[in-house]
């Protein structure tokens, strides 16, 4: 299905959905000089609605495991991002895109997003008040766009909700409550700034309420300033690799270098290798020199020598740079004592900025046509030859600037009424989510252009010049492209570098019916039922820089998108009491819900599932689910064009660090591949790779869509227990255990993992997803997404929590919250060995097998203070090499499937914070996150697109962070 390109109609509704949506939360406004003083109970709701499910009940222990942090908790983070609040939750995983991607060219690089469960942000459901939000194209719920100032809790779901709230809900659910009733004003400013001097977060809200019997309003405004940090303020990533290898990871360098253009056999042009074949000699500019035509101005270029390469950290962002601004409108309006109508809008805008170094130019750069120096150019130290060349434009950074604006509105009705004796609740919905994003990047290189002024010269007035004249009087200027820095002209690079935008627009329309309420008595209590209906369209775009699209420029090449689906999902859920007030059965109930869904992309499946909750004595709840799930591919996912990518990763192929330099059988499949013996695998200067971590290609290979895809499925299940003993008062503990398994993964095969299942594994299935030269080297791979094998993952979460008697020193509590990760194991087909992979470093995703935080509260008068702990326990790693970093050199590391593992160890953050409530209705609280300034340890198998600069973990605190924040009430 395409998208329309009806904008006039698009607009049109957006701003009829605004208009009605305001209309909603403005509605009361004139009502409020009436009764100005009056409360605002009359608006509380006789029930709740607790995340997980869609029936209403009076203080319900579901039988899913739900974690709520409320405002205080948030507050005490020191944190302004929800996304960031999120991942400190030991259930949460490191998502697939982090603020350190600064190499990646997707539109959802410098949000914030949710990852429960270690599966991926997008195999978790994200709701504003139990209703879905906006998404990105890629299916990724940006939380930076929702403001911390207006949330009144968090509510996150670790558990399957398929059957409730359709597609995505496999991890679990972050349900985003909203403050839904204000009196007065309130102002809150905070300010931090890490230890270091840099990355300093400015945040400012303001949100204005008022309410009477029959309405309320609420309106807010925020303003979110995070400066970026950069790699080289820092030794941990000042480095490729990190301070114990810093001469490791230099990239092509800045000045100029050339490939011998003359015929094989000709002396002093080059040799011949032990295979035969022949090997042309380079060289590279001396530094300082300025007559680049003069070929004894150049010496050899040995590529194992960082003499003439480039330490591209020093001119990369660590942390993207954002500002957000967001405004946010909400209110009720009791039309009759039994109906109230309500809307919320939201609009909130991203900014974000990051810098990578300049770019890699080569003759292999200029894709088909190649790219070269004229024999007739000027600057050629071969006169008559086209001339291969290498040099990286370090004059000119390479600059993202990337632009989300989020639209969300939505509006409804809800009410109570009376059936028989029992009371039901119903609501009608309406919303409307968009989002329009945009990427600017400068730096890269126009080819055309690249081209024309590496051509042919003549002089003019003593000076050089294009030869021709059309060129000239079309802006050309002669590149002396081999030039060290400085050596080049302002003109020069106005006319060669291009800037170009990308645009992507994702608009989702949805259209809810939920209606819950008592059947009837049984002797236990009442049998409860709720139902639903939902309509969703799902409509994306995507519309990549022409020239960058026909690769006419350097930036990665990719395809438009445009396309979209209709959901239509009915959903029906009971809640039956069994036995109550019985021994051993103070209560004793089952849930059951199923939900259809039918999608146009794909057809129709129906989800169901069941738990229990049983509660033997009064202070003992026992409870467990079994869920079905799934997740629908997204409108990327099957209509995105195909786009390129360099990756880093370890061939195993390679004859010194590849599993073939351990592992006859793999030496074999490499062989019968007709990979030469002594293959050495090459980064992106040239150079052999030197470590077990591999290397960045020095060709872009493919990524794409899959219009065939199907749904992903899982089963979720879990048991647990709530245990809050009478003869210990304010003592609650909780122990749940999980299992997820999940099928017919939809992924994108990354380099490392096609050629490791090809040659590693034995899996034929990817044999036939890359090519090779004659010489070994990998010249494409295709990473398109295909439903691919299964993931399962098993656990158990810990709660312990204690509020000590007050005593005269004021009140202690205690808090701590635990996972323990048993069981990660991902299979590539159903014909491959499982990967266990709990405990490893994988990409970004640390896969800890304990994760903790502990909290100490006190409260005294209008004072108070939280010591919060953050720990991680220790992963595996690839090794440096078998003798250098590798603590395990006998254990298979099953990422790579080399011999060697590096065991590191764990890691513990310490947080601080002081409150104090002032006289004046204010409230101050100064904090420092990272108290020690720990460092974690340095992980190899950290990526670098899509996740940050490694060795650095995403998820670990990078310095000492302090802030102050100030709050005020009218």
């Amino acid at each position: 299905m395409v998208v329309s390109s009806g904008h006039k109609r698009h607009v049109a509704a957006r701003r009829a959905v605004l208009a009605v949506a305001l209309l909603g939360c403005l509605a009361p406004g004139h009502l409020l000089a009436q009764d100005a003083s009056s409360p605002a109970e009359m608006l509380a709701p006789v029930n709740v609605t607790v995340t997980g499910s869609r029936i209403r009940g009076i203080d319900v222990e579901t039988a899913q495991p739900v974690f709520t942090m409320d405002r205080a908790a948030i507050r005490a983070t020191g944190l302004t991002s929800l996304g960031d609040i999120v991942a400190r939750m030991p259930s949460a995983g490191t998502p697939e895109v982090t603020p350190q991607d600064t190499l990646s060219s997707s539109n959802d690089a410098g949000g914030r997003y949710a990852n429960l469960r270690n599966l991926g942000a997008v195999r978790t459901l994200v709701l504003v008040n139990g209703r879905r939000w906006t998404t990105s194209l890629g299916g990724l719920t940006d939380l930076s766009t929702i403001p911390v100032s207006i949330v009144e809790r968090i509510e996150v779901l670790k558990d399957g909700a398929s059957s409730i709230y359709g597609s995505d809900a496999i991890g679990g659910v972050v349900n985003i409550i909203t403050t839904d009733r204000f009196e007065g004003a309130s102002a809150d400013v905070l300010y931090g700034v890490n230890g270091k001097g840099d990355g300093a977060q400015k945040n400012g809200n303001f949100t204005w309420g008022r309410s009477t019997e029959r309405s309320s309003i609420i309106l807010g405004a925020s303003y979110e300033d995070g400066d970026s940090l950069d790699d080289d303020k820092r030794t941990l990533t000042s480095t490729a690799y990190g301070p114990r290898h810093p001469l490791d990871g230099y990239n092509m360098g800045a000045y100029g270098g050339v490939v011998d253009p003359r015929a094989a056999g000709t002396a002093g042009a080059g040799n011949y290798a032990a295979d035969g074949s022949w090997v042309p000699n380079r060289y590279v500019i001396n530094h300082g020199a300025t007559d680049s035509a003069n070929l004894a101005n150049y010496h050899p270029y040995d590529v194992d020598s960082t003499a003439d390469k480039y330490n591209t950290q020093r001119d990369m962002t660590f942390r993207a740079g954002s500002k957000l601004r967001n405004l946010f409108a909400t209110g009720r309006y009791n039309v009759t004592d039994d109906i109230t109508w309500r809307g919320m809008a939201n609009y909130g805008v991203r900014d974000t900025r990051s810098q990578a170094a300049g770019y890699p130019l080569q003759s292999a750069t200029g894709r088909a046509d190649g790219l070269t120096i004229d024999p007739g150019n000027a600057y050629n130290p071969f006169p008559g030859y086209d001339t291969s060349f290498f040099r990286r434009t370090v004059e000119v950074p390479r600059m993202d600037w990337a632009k989300s604006k989020v639209f969300h509105a939505d509006t409804g009705l809800e009410g109570t009424f009376l059936w028989g004796d029992h009371t039901w609740s119903w609501d009608v919905t309406y919303a409307y989510s968009e989002d329009r994003a945009s990427r600017t990047t400068s730096g890269n290189i126009n080819l055309v252009n690249a081209r024309t002024a590496l051509g042919p010269t003549t002089t003019i007035d003593g000076q050089v010049a294009c030869a021709d004249a059309a060129d000239r009087a079309a802006g050309c200027v002669p590149w002396n492209i081999l030039a060290g820095p400085g050596g080049t002209p302002d003109a020069v690079w106005n006319y060669v570098t291009s800037t170009t935008t990308a645009h992507e627009t994702t608009r989702t329309n949805d259209v809810i019916a939920n209606l819950t309420g008592g059947l009837f008595d049984l002797p236990a209590g009442t049998l409860r039922v709720a139902g639903g209906l939902e309509h969703r369209s799902e409509n994306g775009r995507y519309t990549p820089d022409a020239a960058d699209s026909a690769g006419l420029t350097t930036q990665l090449a990719s395809d438009p998108t445009a396309g979209g689906y209709i959901a239509n999902e009915a959903y029906l859920e009971f809640d039956v009491p069994l036995l109550a007030d019985l021994p051993l059965a103070q209560e004793l109930a089952v849930n059951a819900s199923s939900r259809y869904s039918h999608y146009t992309a794909f057809g129709g499946r129906t989800n169901n599932k069941y738990s229990f909750r049983w509660k033997p004595l009064d202070d003992l709840l026992l409870r467990g689910t079994y869920a079905q799930g799934f997740r629908a591919p997204t409108v990327s996912d099957l209509y995105g064009g195909s786009a390129e990518s360099f990756e880093s990763f370890l061939d195993p192929c390679d004859s010194a660090f590849g599993a073939s330099a351990t592992d006859a059988a793999v030496r074999s499949r490499c062989a019968a591949a007709g990979v030469p013996a002594n293959y050495r695998q090459v980064d992106q200067s040239g150079a052999q790779i030197t470590s077990n971590t591999g290397g960045q290609n020095p060709s872009a290979f493919r990524t794409g869509a899959n219009p065939h895809l199907k749904p992903e499925s899982s089963i979720t299940r879990t048991a647990g227990l709530v245990y809050s003993p009478m003869y210990v008062d304010g003592l609650d503990v909780t122990l749940d255990y999980y299992k997820v398994d999940i099928r017919d993964v939809i992924t994108p095969v990354l380099a490392g993992d096609i050629l490791n299942f090809c040659y590693v594994r034995n899996d034929p299935t990817y044999c036939g997803r890359f090519a090779r030269a004659a010489d070994g080297r990998i010249t494409s791979l295709d990473e398109s997404l295909v439903n691919l094998g299964s993931l399962r993952t098993e656990g158990y979460d810990l709660g312990m929590h204690y509020r000590f008697p007050q005593t005269r020193f004021g009140e202690f509590t205690v808090l701590s919250d635990s996972t323990y990760l048993k069981d990660y194991t991902q299979r590539s087909s159903a014909s491959a060995e499982p990967r266990q992979l709990a405990g490893y470093m994988n990409g970004v995703q640390g896969l800890y097998r304990v994760r903790s935080n502990l909290s100490l509260d006190w409260g005294w008068k209008q004072f108070g203070a939280t010591w919060t702990v953050r720990y991680y326990s220790g992963l595996k790693d690839s090794c440096w090499s078998t003798t250098v970093e590798c603590n395990q050199p006998d254990t298979l590391n099953v990422i790579s499937g080399v011999t060697g593992v590096s065991r590191k160890g764990g890691v513990a953050f310490n947080d601080l914070q002081f409150r104090w409530a002032t006289p004046w209705n204010g409230n101050v609280r100064v904090g420092i996150n990272n108290v020690f300034a720990r460092k974690g340890p340095f992980y190899y198998n950290v990526a670098s697109a899509g996740g940050g600069s490694p060795p650095y973990n995403p998820a670990f605190d990078i310095d000492r962070y302090f802030y102050i924040g100030y709050q005020q009430r009218f």
